[in-house]
């Protein structure tokens, strides 16, 4: 049986939200206060993750709640990494308070788009996670410079595709500031999700098919149809054969 695990951005503020989508996915990526999150909100997040098994990983962000951390930066290479670093410690203080495991990385936002892109940004950000701790896994977008990075530094890297974002030709994500960034409707959702999931490809905004290997798939826990997206993604991965979960 063939598995995937499904992952949401959490710890954002969404509380209403999170408590309904976490017993449908299999993974978490929690914000470390940068982007969103007080330590109150984020330690919910990780109890409520803990009490459904999910594997939960760190979401590290530029320091930018004005801006949600979508807003690109430009740092020196040391600042990158301490960055990088201290929320991933941070995180990991945390969970391990509570008695639980950090298991992976996944930036957020366009610190996230930025690494994709620069060889130079998804190494020193895969030094960084190395440097915490070796074992942890570096989520990182499909074909981009985060996987490569990760297998440089011998990290263990999974291969991230979204299942409610458009793509350009190049195989990078649509940005937000352009029409048809997202997708609305449940029914685009998951065709689009199933179309990478069982065929390893997807048709980008201007119509180019591409290639993207997909091993978690991202839902946005901000968005307006969270809820109803995490539950349809879910009963078509089910209806398909197709087990979710982190391996």
């Amino acid at each position: 049986m063939k598995t995937i695990d499904l992952n949401c951005d959490v710890g954002e503020g969404f509380d209403s939200n999170e408590a309904l989508i976490m017993p449908l996915i299999s993974s978490v990526n929690i914000a470390c206060g940068y982007h969103a999150g007080t330590e109150e909100s984020i330690n919910r997040t990780i109890a409520l993750a803990m009490q459904h098994g999910l594997t939960i990983g760190a979401h590290p962000s530029y320091n930018d709640q004005e801006n949600f951390g979508r807003k690109p930066m430009q740092l020196a290479d040391n600042q990158y990494f301490e960055l990088i670093s201290e929320q991933i410690i941070y995180l990991k203080n945390l969970v391990e308070n509570q008695g639980g495991k950090l298991y992976h990385v996944k930036l957020h936002g366009a610190l996230y788009n930025q690494t994709a892109a620069d060889v130079n940004l998804a190494l020193i950000a895969a030094k960084a996670i190395y440097k915490v701790e070796p074992s942890l896994i570096f989520m990182g977008l499909a074909g981009s410079q985060h996987l490569v990075a990760a297998k440089k530094l011998g990290l263990r890297a999974i291969s991230e595709v979204f299942s409610d974002r458009t793509y350009q030709a190049d195989g990078s994500l649509t940005p937000r500031i352009q029409p048809g960034a997202s997708l609305t409707h449940a029914e685009q959702v998951v065709k689009h999700v199933l179309g990478m999931v069982e065929n390893q490809q997807v048709i980008s905004i201007d119509g180019k098919l591409i290639s993207v290997l997909a091993e978690t798939i991202c839902i946005h826990g901000d968005g307006p149809n969270a809820v109803l997206f995490a539950t349809k993604i879910n009963e078509a991965l089910v209806s398909k054969g197709i087990k979710i979960g982190f391996e």
